[in-house]
Order: structure tokens, then sequence, then C-alpha cells
């Protein structure tokens, strides 16, 4: 055998091998956006078992209280606006991601006051469904906040893999997708008055 022919079948196993690796590399890519697409999906989830509450909360504040009602409007008309609100998984950018967290920021809201307000009222809060629903719903936030910090990772992992030598040589056309981030003015304690 010629030293050409040797060369020629070195740089032919050379050129699959690096072929099977790109197809690995592009392969890994997708299967880490389906994850973190997947993901927001149980973000979404999470409000939405949320949402569901709120009506039970409702029910319950109306029947052991002569409520305020604004409070209830509020809680009521915010639920109404985050469950019209959704992403497509497959677009997900910043400003959708920024109308979702709108809607649910209003819902948290609201919420908060209806938490708030109901301390003023005593049979409410002895009311063991109102107790019950009160746990459901901060075990509720807490799902939330949870399936936030996983869509979170891998996002990460998505994006550094895309961006990352040599897999940045693969990644193509494939963007970074975009962050949960907290709503502005969240890292101050809300001021809570009576």
């Amino acid at each position: 055998m010629s030293k050409g022919l040797i060369g020629i079948i070195v740089f032919g196993i050379l050129v699959v091998f690096g072929g099977f690796w790109a197809c690995n590399k592009k392969n890994s890519f997708v299967s880490l956006r389906e994850d973190a697409k997947a993901q927001w999906q149980q973000v979404e989830s999470q409000y939405q078992r949320r949402a569901d509450l709120v009506p039970n909360i409702v029910a319950t504040v109306k029947g052991e209280a002569e409520f305020e009602k604004s409070t209830l409007e509020a809680v009521i008309g915010a639920r109404a606006k985050a469950t019209q609100v959704s992403i497509n998984p497959e677009n997900l950018d910043e400003n959708s991601i920024a109308k979702f967290k709108a809607a649910q920021g209003e819902l948290s809201g609201a919420l908060s006051r209806l938490l708030v307000v109901s301390e003023n009222y005593p049979n409410l809060k002895a009311n063991a469904a109102f107790a019950d629903l009160r746990v459901t719903l901060e075990g509720c936030e807490n799902r939330i906040s949870n399936e936030r910090m996983k869509y979170n990772d891998l996002v990460k992992n998505f994006n550094k893999s895309i961006q990352l030598f040599p897999g940045s040589l693969i990644a193509g056309s494939m963007t970074a997708m975009p962050y949960f981030e907290a709503e502005a003015g969240t890292d101050k304690a809300p001021k809570v008055e009576f």
C-alpha cells in the first residue's frame, strides 16, 4: 500500500468520525432545547394549578365574611387575565415571557392582598377550609418557584452548549433561549399596611 492510499484512508476515517460527532452534538442540542420547552410546560402547569385554586378561595372567603368586595373583584379579574395568557413553547422569547409574567404577577399581587386583608377577619382565619386553601396556595407558590428554577437550569445548559466551542461550530441557526427572570422591584420587601 502506498503512503497516499493510507493517507486517504486515515482522512476518510477522520471525516466519518467527525460526521458522527457533529450529528451527535446537533442531536444533543435538540434534546436540551426540547427538555427546556417541556420544563416550560411544567411552569405553566403550576401557574394553572394556582389559577384553579382561586375560585375555591374566593368562594370560601365570600361564605365566611362580609369581605372587601374590591379585593375579591381584583382576584377574580387577575385570574381571568392570567388564564388568558399562554405561551407556545415553540415560540419562547423574552416578550412572550414578559407578558406571561405580567399577567401572573397581577394575580400574585391580588392573592397577596387577599391573604393580608383576611387577617382582619377572625372567623375567616379560623375557618379550616380557608386555612387548607391558604396552605395549598403556599405549596403552589413553592412548586412554581421550583419549576421556574428547573426551567432556568435547562435553559442555562442549552445556552451554554450552543455557545461553547466546539459546539458553537455545529449549533448553526440555534439561538439562545430566554430565562425566566424576577420582576423589577422584587428585590425589595413589600410594604404591608392595614
